[in-house]
């Protein structure tokens, strides 16, 4: 009966960690550099530049127009509001190439806030290879603080959690 008890305590432990993010709470974010798209027109992507403005909030999705991540990406459309107010960007990551988020930056960002694409680099570097299709990313939502260290991680497919969790994870570094 204790050695049940030991096993499911483990597996409680191990189902609570972030799935398949390699980056934890304190570590420093990997910089890149990328093309994104905001309101349908592309523009250069750094980090670190965005970072000069306050905190980030990184998250990648699989593939842009699939259910899901057309339901998440809205989601932090209508929360933009929410996240300027605490001085934070929002930035989507997807494999998905530039003239198709482009057209998600304004279909389904509703021109809010810009998605980019990750290249086979930054998706190594994150750690967000969807282990089920690798040539998509995970769905992963990392807060990272201005100084680059990454405050939050959520990763999880079913993306209804991720903008609350940010959210709460910005407004706890104002305070």
């Amino acid at each position: 009966m204790r050695a049940m008890s030991v096993l499911a305590v483990t597996f409680l432990a191990l189902i609570a960690q972030p799935l398949g993010a390699a980056l934890p709470v304190g570590a420093h974010a990997p910089d890149f550099r990328t093309m994104g798209a905001l309101a349908g027109k592309p523009f250069r992507l750094h980090l670190a530049e965005q970072l000069k403005h306050g905190p980030v909030v990184l998250y990648f999705f699989p593939k842009a127009f699939t259910e899901g991540c057309t339901l998440e990406t809205k989601a932090f459309a209508d929360a933009m509001p929410k996240f300027r107010a605490a001085g934070a960007r929002v930035i989507g990551m997807s494999a998905d190439d530039l003239p198709t988020l482009e057209r998600f930056s304004t279909e389904a960002c509703r021109s809010k806030f810009p998605v980019a694409t990750a290249s086979p680099a930054t998706v190594k570097a994150y750690d967000v290879v969807l282990k089920m299709k690798p040539e998509l990313t995970d769905r992963t939502s990392y807060v990272i603080a201005p100084d680059g260290r990454i405050v939050m991680v959520h990763s999880e497919l079913n993306w209804k959690d991720h903008v609350a969790m940010t959210l709460a994870a910005v407004h706890r570094l104002k305070k």
